[in-house]
């Protein structure tokens, strides 16, 4: 836990949802209010099921931050100086994260509650979440939902072609709370 006095640290309860896509993907996951967006970039990745292999943004208030490149042209600000609480006001406030600019998975993140932080509680921990996250590099959501139609119709053409293209064990409905939280 961080060494600033508790009466003052907030924890931001946050609800990630994984748009377009039905039904919804999302988790909820409890982080201290002054991480660095680099820092909420990770957890948003681990908490999903990402492998962080893609370009990210953030849209916060009509501001875009991300992580600049030197080969990039980008009016992003840098994520690593900004922290959560200084463009995130509190509860009900809502603000957009993209991943894998060529599938561009957006997710909408909801600040849903603002709470003192608990003595025994390690930060950040995901304390709820439906579906497994869609495999990198599907396609993004359209594609994505072409292929959950194709792995529940074992006679489609493409069925046997996209079982080998996934892990073996991918399960769209699959959702492993314990294994998230031992990987923050």
């Amino acid at each position: 836990m961080s060494t600033k006095s508790a009466s003052t640290q907030k924890i931001y309860q946050l609800k990630i949802t994984l748009k377009q896509i039905r039904p919804p993907i999302w988790r909820r996951v409890l982080v201290d209010s002054d991480i660095k967006l680099s820092l909420l970039h990770s957890i948003v990745q681990i908490v999903m099921g990402w492998y962080d292999c893609h370009l990210h943004s953030w849209n916060i208030g009509g501001i875009d931050y991300g992580e600049p490149h030197e080969e990039y042209e980008s009016d992003l600000l840098n994520e690593k100086t900004v922290k959560l609480n200084k463009v995130v006001p509190g509860e009900k406030f809502k603000f957009y994260y993209t991943y894998d600019f060529g599938d561009s998975w957006e997710h909408e993140i909801l600040v849903e509650k603002v709470l003192p932080p608990t003595v025994d509680t390690r930060y950040p921990v995901c304390i709820a979440g439906k579906r497994a996250c869609p495999p990198e590099d599907c396609g993004g959501a359209w594609c994505y939902s072409e292929l959950l139609s194709i792995l529940n119709d074992p006679e489609h053409p493409e069925y046997e072609e996209k079982m080998e293209w996934l892990e073996e064990d991918f399960d769209p409905d699959k959702f492993d709370l314990k294994q998230i939280n031992s990987k923050l």
